[in-house]
């Protein structure tokens, strides 16, 4: 079995959490804001990725990000290369995929901590900024990397919104999905078992340690 697609795959997740982790825990952030306007159609739209198709995701992400767009255009202006069809059009389309997960994991976290603790932080002097960094996603931190992890395991499994955004191949490799798929209709069934046998395992065990995490948290609130 060619290791190259969950090589590329675990690169791409990795990248792909790490995006949905700053943009999700900021977006979980505002959500708990009881008057920001519009919150629960906000927090609907962030969760949208979960039940929307990947076809019209991947949609949407090539209008965005595709080369007639503002943001392609600047990007290949930047870069000299394209979003789309290359490496990190890949960690964009797993990052869309798995940001809900990351943005519904930090709300709960954050919604559970006790409010006499934010109440003394700010009593004490302490400004919003440093009451959410210093207090906040602490004692969210077990959501946090729960949210995290769970994004890591569906960015690395994702297959609809990767293929439209990123194509088949990327710099000549598949990613481990998309390598199944092309592995059983190529008549390689035992590659195509032992790589779905691997991300199983690597899904498995991080959902089984994000949901350990979880746990811990909510019986911290107990």
């Amino acid at each position: 079995m060619s290791w190259a697609p969950l090589w590329l795959s675990l690169q791409v997740a990795t990248l792909s959490m790490l995006l949905a982790l700053v943009f999700g825990t900021a977006i979980a952030v505002a959500l708990t804001w009881k008057k920001l306007p519009a919150r629960d159609f906000l927090y609907s739209l962030s969760l949208a990725p979960l039940v929307l198709p990947p076809t019209v995701l991947g949609y949407y992400l090539l209008v965005a990000f595709g080369t007639d767009s503002a943001i392609g255009r600047a990007w290949h202006w930047l870069t000299g290369g394209d979003i789309v069809f290359s490496f990190t059009g890949a960690v964009i389309a797993g990052a869309v995929g798995s940001l809900p997960l990351v943005v519904r994991a930090t709300r709960v976290g954050i919604e559970g901590i006790d409010p006499s603790l934010i109440a003394a932080a700010r009593t004490l002097g302490a400004s919003p900024l440093r009451v959410l960094l210093t207090v906040v996603l602490p004692l969210a931190s077990p959501a946090i990397i729960a949210g995290a992890m769970l994004a890591f395991a569906r960015a690395m499994g994702d297959y609809g919104i990767t293929q439209m955004v990123a194509g088949q191949m990327i710099d000549g490799t598949e990613t481990a999905s998309i390598h199944v798929m092309n592995a059983l209709y190529g008549g390689r069934e035992i590659d195509a078992r032992n790589m779905s046998l691997v991300t199983t395992l690597v899904g498995v065990t991080l959902l089984y340690v994000a949901n350990k995490l979880l746990k811990k948290l909510s019986g911290s609130h107990v």
